[in-house]
């Protein structure tokens, strides 16, 4: 063994590196005068005399080096033939150590001699590693063992070589920081020693022998998971000698002897593969160093894997256990909300926002295995798009070299992501291919099993711990409950608000599939088309405030949009879904979904759309085009962005600030619940008929393709982060009912929220990602001149003085606001809400204030009164929202649903006003069973749409399913 200090074995080192880079540089430089049929043949003669030079550095200073050296030989997959077939020696045996200096260590360590221990010591070892060599040995009782004993002097030569290790990483990531890999050497510095203690080995040893069952006995049925393979059993051990039963086995890399014993190697390492899953996902303790020397296959059928040496071996804490798991499973799915999440509860910190980066890199770990020439080609594409995304970021040569955009990473996925390369290394030298999806996803899903799909039954935790406002309160939960065991319900909040007072805040279920951390009251649902009641919102907010007109041509406010025979839809054609536009953008959709997230390009499209029928002639959903219908109008009619104008008419006067969304900005992925589908609910859509109600492009076979298409979709961060007024609100039910608890008062912003609720609703750092494009002022109607053009450009804090009007920062037209606010015709506003003054609440949202002057805004809502001549006639939709209609045909409010089952609507004469938000998409069973027990335990009118029987033996008629 070399004893050379530090320093010495250092200079070996750089010496080594110094002398590769340059005869690699010389190459790469002569290539370019040497013929294309001569340059294979120079560049394996070059692999091969460095991969030597490696090889011969690595025999001579051994310690730690020789791991790096058999951890390279199994990367098949990335480094040339030449490496793999030197630095395989390195697997089965180092010159062996003296004889006479291992019976010593045996006799110092056991306290006996080597006579009084053993019948029979084999001399010549079995195999010699960087750490101890292993001799073949008969005990006094007759017992075949090996013994492994550690090598004289080793401790101290690995911990010098983790300092020499340490400073050249350091040297590394100070001269080029885009390669700092101090995470994966401070983890090799704080497990590598641990391998020195052969009690530790042994303790591991037994409790990884103990998790996979290996001496269990199964004579009829075999557990779940179980994995076939053998782990030799301890029989004694101390600090530097181990005894185990020995095993009689061929090398796992020895081919010609597996071939001769028809050894299926695919089988073999998928039950290798299976066993690693077993020890992540299940036991929480695994092998760190699986290497082809650390396996041996049983020469008996069914030739078993024998898994050997457990020295290295990490234990994963159950939070860490399940983040791995979360990052495996979201990885599979496409879910960047979950994937995203689970790095973050690893301890995973971006410097930056690269949400497809994290999806891409843990893709290409989860990789299945492949020939090697096919991994170049997987390693050559990412690093392509990595070089793309970094040269999108628009960096100076200074800061393009110091670019890593990891701020943190954690330990416990170094010695993770080693196991996996060196199982897709192992696959390579057997010339297999492993698919890990299959293979690993029911350990990973294991993890999470007890978390979600045993429900309320076995989770007590299951209903989030707030305070029960009232006995319906109470009595709702109970059917969560319910519905929950019945696996109807992921994920849910239930709120509701009664004469302007919250009455219902629930919270319950878990975040996702693979998400089992608890839905709260902030948590964030996508509500899909729930989405068009607040965009409708928004079109009103504008009437409301001068800048708009039902009755006016669109092709006024947005002049783009007069093409193709457009120029007669008025606003009040497209909030009543009469425009004739109903299918726009349909083809879209099924060109490239992820067009839909490029906000000018489903404008132009919209205004380029044609026509199918003169306008008001025909009420068909217009399920797609009505956002970008609105969103255009908004946008032009304001002459500012659509999210400035949520936030000012809606979200800062409600107090909802981070609750609410359409587009969500960075940095709430943790709040997000992850989208699924009810599969039983699905199945019962093959009994519907078309509908008359439903555009050509959204009949029951579409909507059934969509449901199933969607969650996948719709959980990745580019669609969430996009503007889709239509179908891509963000919200908690909270905010969502409070919303329609103040449009139920004619716009009369409610009592603060119940202070019970944790965290406080409007608590959340709120700062909203503009992403849509300012309107050009050339482009605008005529209701974006004036005063609403210096705002689009100002950021003063002062008012804006117009020869019209005096304007305050947040827009709004206050020329026209009575003082004295009346209450809207036809509610029962208690009489402490009369004659409240407004004081402009938009930025204080005080309690009384108002987001709506207009006293017949309820009659606009709904198409009545002075507004009937705007609406189909006996059609279901109002000015924007859907018409709520009690079973005996009374028109009592208005709201929206959105497609899987989220809604929100108002009672307007009862002041009552309810949301659902759900993460298990379904065609709104759950819902309409929650919101008919809540209406009949408040003795209120049930809509009709919600009216079907409900529970948890749910059978409500689909007939006409809750798909707005």
């Amino acid at each position: 063994m070399a004893w050379g200090n530090i320093y010495t074995r250092r200079v070996k080192v750089f010496t080594l590196a110094l002398v590769m880079y340059l005869d690699y540089k010389a190459l790469q430089k002569r290539e370019k005068w040497v013929s294309k049929s001569k340059r294979d043949a120079l560049w394996e003669k070059l692999h091969e005399r460095n991969a030597k030079r490696v090889l011969k550095v690595i025999i001579e200073l051994e310690g730690m080096w020789v791991k790096l050296g058999q951890y390279m030989s199994t990367r098949a997959d990335v480094l040339p033939d030449a490496y793999i077939r030197v630095l395989t020696q390195l697997q089965d045996s180092l010159p062996p150590r003296p004889l006479k200096v291992v019976c010593e260590t045996i006799q110092k360590e056991l306290g006996k001699s080597m006579g009084d221990l053993f019948l029979n010591f084999v001399q010549v070892p079995l195999a010699t590693a960087s750490i101890a060599q292993v001799h073949r040995a008969t005990l006094t009782d007759g017992r075949e063992v090996v013994v492994k004993v550690q090598h004289e002097g080793i401790k101290a030569i690995i911990l010098e070589d983790l300092k020499n290790a340490k400073s050249i990483v350091d040297w590394i990531a100070w001269a080029e920081p885009q390669y700092d890999f101090n995470p994966v050497i401070d983890e090799w510095c704080k497990e590598a020693p641990k391998e020195l203690d052969f009690n530790r080995e042994a303790e591991n040893t037994s409790l990884i022998s103990r998790n996979l069952g290996c001496n269990d006995q199964h004579d009829e049925k075999v557990p779940a998971n179980h994995v076939d393979v053998l782990i030799p059993e301890v029989i004694q051990s101390t600090e530097r000698v181990l005894i185990l039963e020995y095993m009689d086995g061929v090398r796992l890399n020895d081919l010609v002897s597996l071939e001769n014993l028809g050894v299926d190697k695919q089988k073999l390492v998928e039950e290798i593969t299976r066993a690693y899953a077993h020890q992540i996902y299940v036991g929480g303790i695994f092998n760190g160093d699986p290497h082809p020397g650390n396996f041996l296959v049983s020469k008996e059928p069914p030739h078993r894997p024998i898994l050997l040496d457990f020295g290295l071996t990490k234990v994963l804490t159950s939070s860490m256990k399940q983040g791995l798991a979360k990052m495996f499973l979201s990885s599979v799915e496409g879910d960047h909300v979950a994937l995203l999440s689970a790095l973050a509860e690893m301890g995973f910190r971006f410097r930056m926002d690269l949400p497809d980066e994290a999806m891409d890199l843990t893709a290409l770990i989860f990789r299945n295995s492949a020939p090697t020439r096919e991994e170049d080609e997987h390693l050559k594409s990412y690093k392509e798009k990595a070089k793309l995304k970094k040269e999108s970021l628009k960096l100076s040569q200074k800061e393009s070299r110091r670019f890593n955009p990891v701020d943190a990473f954690p330990g416990d996925i170094v010695i993770f992501s080693r196991v996996l390369n060196l199982l897709r290394g192992l696959s390579s030298i057997m010339k297999v291919r492993i698919n890990y999806v299959d293979i690993m996803r029911p350990f990973a899903e294991s993890v999470l099993q007890c978390n979600i799909d045993n429900g309320p039954r076995l989770n007590a935790q299951w209903i989030y711990n707030t305070p029960v406002h009232s006995d319906v309160e109470a009595k709702l939960r109970n059917l969560l409950v319910e519905l929950g065991n019945a696996n109807k319900i992921l994920g849910i909040q239930v709120c509701a608000y009664k004469d302007g007072r919250v009455i219902i805040d629930t919270a319950a279920g878990v975040l996702g599939r693979y998400d089992p951390r608890p839905v709260q009251p902030d948590t964030l649902f996508n509500v899909f088309s729930a989405t068009k009641g607040i965009t409708a919102g928004m079109v009103h907010w504008l009437v409301d405030n001068r800048k708009l007109k039902l009755d006016e041509n669109v092709a006024d406010v947005w002049p783009e949009f007069r093409s193709n025979g457009k120029d007669g839809i008025k606003v009040h054609h497209v909030l009543n879904h009469t425009s004739g536009l109903h299918n726009a953008l349909s083809d879209l959709s099924r060109e490239d979904p992820l067009l839909l997230c490029n906000w000018d390009e489903c404008l132009n499209r919209i205004a380029e759309a044609v026509p199918e029928g003169s306008p008001g002639q025909q009420q068909l959903y217009h399920y797609l085009s009505f956002g970008w219908l609105c969103g255009g109008v908004v946008e032009h009619a304001s002459g500012r962005k659509f999210q400035e104008i949520l936030e000012e008419a809606f979200v800062r006067p409600l107090g909802i600030e981070g609750e609410l969304y359409v587009g969500i900005p960075p940095g709430l992925e943790t709040r997000l619940a992850t989208l699924t589908v009810d599969t039983e609910d699905l199945s019962k859509l093959s009994g519907i008929a078309s509908r008359n109600d439903l555009p050509s492009s959204f009949q029951p076979g579409d909507i059934l393709q969509m449901l199933t298409t969607l969650p996948a979709t719709f959980n990745t961060l580019n669609v969430r982060r996009a503007i889709l007024p239509a179908a891509n609100g963000h919200c908690s039910a909270r905010a969502l009912a409070r919303y329609y608890a103040a449009l139920a008062d004619g716009g009369v912003i409610p009592p603060p929220h119940s202070t019970s609720s944790k965290p406080l609703l409007g608590s959340h750092p709120h700062i909203p990602k503009f992403s849509a494009k300012k309107i050009d002022k050339k482009s605008k109607g005529r209701k974006s001149k004036g005063a609403y053009e210096a705002l689009s450009t100002s950021d003063k804090s002062e008012p804006v003085t117009t020869d019209e009007h005096t304007i305050n920062l947040n827009g709004r037209d206050e020329s026209h606001i009575s003082i004295d606010s009346v209450p809207t015709a036809g509610s029962s506003r208690s009489s402490n809400n009369n004659n409240i003054t407004n004081t402009s609440a938009t930025d204080h949202h005080e309690y009384g204030s108002k987001i709506f002057n207009d006293e017949s805004i309820h009659d606009a809502f709904l198409g009545a009164g002075q507004y009937e001549n705007m609406i189909f006639p006996n059609g279901s939709f109002g000015l924007g929202f859907k018409r709520i209609k009690s079973k005996d045909g009374f028109l009592i409010g208005f709201g929206h649903s959105g497609m899987g089952g989220s809604t929100g609507f108002c009672d307007m004469n009862n002041r009552f006003a309810v949301s659902v938000t759900v993460n298990k998409m379904s065609f709104g069973s759950v819902t309409a069973a929650i919101i008919k027990f809540i209406c009949s335990e408040l003795n209120l009118p049930v809509p009709v749409e919600y009216s079907g029987s409900g529970g948890p033996d749910i059978s409500a008629s689909l007939e006409k399913p809750i798909i707005n």
